[in-house]
């Protein structure tokens, strides 16, 4: 039986760039940085990177290179689709929006949407430095 959701997978353009984002801006820490070989023979060596939030030590991000597990070919869609900022990877919760906001912002944090009020809370929408976008989202009191 499944209990929970241990790993996700974010695909970056540059995981060196992905990391001093995540850890920097974001204020995550490293989980895991590890080179390992190749998942097929003749394939890129992969770097296993995940980050999480400090305050939820049970769940990694991976950052992962577009080419990990990939032919060439899916590997460049990848590229394109992130690049582009058609990929929206999920929701990251925080007590605060508005402030948290304010922080990231200061922080060099590029935001595609101000915070706003929504009928599940207040949101924000942000992308990260490889074009993924995330929801910043303060959930509304329950009634």
């Amino acid at each position: 039986m499944i209990n929970r959701l241990s790993h996700a997978t974010v695909y970056v353009l540059d995981q060196a760039s992905a990391r001093n984002f995540y850890t920097e801006k974001l204020g995550f820490e490293v989980r895991a940085d590890v080179a390992m070989a190749p998942v097929c023979d003749g394939g890129p060596d992969i770097r296993w990177l995940t980050v999480g939030p400090k305050a939820q030590p049970d769940v990694e991000i991976i950052l992962a290179d577009c080419a990990m597990g990939q032919d060439e070919a899916t590997a460049e869609q990848l590229r394109e689709l992130v690049a582009k900022g058609a990929l929206g990877t999920g929701v990251m919760a925080t007590d605060d929006c508005r402030a948290t906001y304010e922080e990231l912002s200061s922080r060099g944090v590029v935001f595609l949407q101000e915070p706003a009020e929504r009928p599940y809370g207040t949101e924000a929408v942000f992308r990260d430095d490889s074009g993924n976008w995330f929801s910043l989202t303060e959930r509304a009191a329950s009634g």
